[in-house]
C-alpha cells in the first residue's frame, strides 16, 4: 500500500524529476497501515476537537471570572493559546492525509508550517518556566507577589518569550533553507519535522544538524534550569512551613504545573535533544503525535481538574446558562 502510494505521488510530480531542487514533498504519514487510516481519523479528530474547546475554554474561562485577573491565569491563558496554535498547524494536515490520497506538500508550505511550530514549541516551553517564576514568588513570596509580579513585568514576560521562540525558530529555519533540496523528496512523517526534512537534504547538513542541537540544548537547559530552581526554593519554603492547610495549599498550586511540565519536556528531550537518534520512524511518528496532537489537549483538562478556581467559574457559566438560556 505504501509503495503504491508513493508510486502514484511520484507520477503526480514526475514533471519535476530534471529540476535541480526539489519543490514539492510528500508525506508519508501513517500510509504502512492502510486499515488505521478511518479510526485514525476519527481519533485525531476527536482528539483536536477536545484540544480547541478545551483550551478556548480556558481563556473565556480567565477571561469572565474577575477573580481569574491574576498574573497565573494570565500566563495559563497564554499557555492555551500556544497549544491551540500549534496543534492547528499540524493537525489539520494530517487528517487530510488520512483522508485523501494526495500527500504531497509544497516546499514553502513545508517550511512555514515547520517555523510556526517550532516558534509556539520553544514559546511554549518558556512559557512554563515563566509559570515556575511565577509559583516561586507566590509560594516563597506570598506578601510581595502583587508587587513582584505586576503588570508590566507579566507583558515583558510574555513578549519576551514570544520574541524569542520566533528568533530561534527563524534561526533554524533559515538554516533549513540554506540546504540544497535535489532527491529524494518523500518525508517518512506526517508532517514537516525538522529532522524528517533534514534527512532529504543533498548538500552537507552539519551547520543545520549544529545549530539544531546548540538551540535545543541552550533552550531546554535554560528553562529547566528557571523550573528547577524554582521548585527547590518552592519545596525548601513548603518543608518549613508549620500548618498542614498550608503546604497543602502551596502543593495544590504546583501540582499541575509540574504534571504538564514532566510531560512536556520528556517528550522533547526524547525528540530534539538526542543526537543521531536510533528511533524508528514509528516511534518518531508516536512521539510527534503525543507532543503536537495529545498534550494539548491534555493541558487544559490537568489545569481544569485540578483547579478549583477554574472549575467553580466553569459550573457558574453552565448555571447561569441553564437559568438563562436565551442570553
Amino acid at each position: 500500500m505504501q509503495q503504491k502510494i508513493i508510486n502514484q505521488l511520484r507520477a503526480m510530480i514526475s514533471d519535476e524529476g530534471n529540476q535541480s531542487s526539489v519543490t514539492t514533498f510528500i508525506l508519508l504519514g501513517f500510509s504502512e497501515y492502510p486499515q488505521l487510516q478511518a479510526p485514525l481519523f476519527l481519533v485525531f479528530l476527536a482528539i483536536y476537537t477536545v484540544t480547541m474547546l478545551g483550551n478556548l475554554g480556558i481563556i473565556v474561562v480567565v477571561r469572565v471570572n474577575p477573580k481569574l485577573h491574576t498574573p497565573m491565569y494570565f500566563f495559563l491563558s497564554h499557555l492555551s493559546f500556544l497549544d491551540m496554535c500549534y496543534s492547528s498547524v499540524f493537525t489539520p494536515k494530517l487528517l487530510e492525509t488520512l483522508v485523501v490520497e494526495d500527500r504531497t506538500i509544497s516546499f514553502s508550505v513545508c517550511m512555514v508550517q515547520f517555523f510556526f511550530v517550532c516558534a509556539f514549541v520553544i514559546v511554549e516551553m518558556f512559557m512554563l518556566a515563566v509559570m515556575a517564576y511565577d509559583r516561586f514568588v507566590a509560594v516563597c513570596n506570598p506578601l510581595l507577589y502583587t508587587v513582584t509580579m505586576s503588570h508590566k513585568l507579566c507583558a515583558l514576560l510574555v513578549a519576551g518569550t514570544y520574541l524569542w521562540g520566533g528568533l530561534c525558530s527563524l534561526t533554524l529555519t533559515y538554516s533549513l533553507l540554506q540546504l540544497s533540496y535535489c532527491g529524494p523528496n518523500i518525508i517518512n512523517h506526517f508532517g514537516c519535522e525538522y529532522s524528517a526534512i533534514l534527512s532529504l537534504a543533498c548538500s552537507d547538513p552539519s551547520f543545520s544538524q549544529m545549530a539544531c542541537l546548540v538551540i535545543s540544548i541552550f533552550n531546554e537547559a535554560c528553562s529547566l534550569l528557571v523550573i528547577l530552581a524554582s521548585y527547590v526554593f518552592i519545596v525548601v519554603t513548603i518543608l518549613k512551613m508549620p500548618s498542614t492547610g498550608g503546604l497543602q495549599k502551596a502543593f495544590s498550586t504546583c501540582a499541575s504545573h509540574l504534571t504538564a511540565i514532566t510531560i512536556f519536556h520528556g517528550i522533547i528531550l526524547l525528540l530534539y535533544c538526542v543526537p543521531n537518534s536510533n528511533n524508528s520512524w514509528l516511534l518518531d511518528n508516536v512521539a510527534t503525535v503525543l507532543f503536537t496532537i495529545v498534550i494539548p489537549m491534555l493541558n487544559p483538562l490537568i489545569y481544569s481538574l485540578r483547579n478549583k478556581d477554574v472549575k467553580e467559574t466553569v459550573r457558574s457559566l453552565i448555571i447561569s446558562r441553564l437559568h438563562c438560556p436565551s442570553i
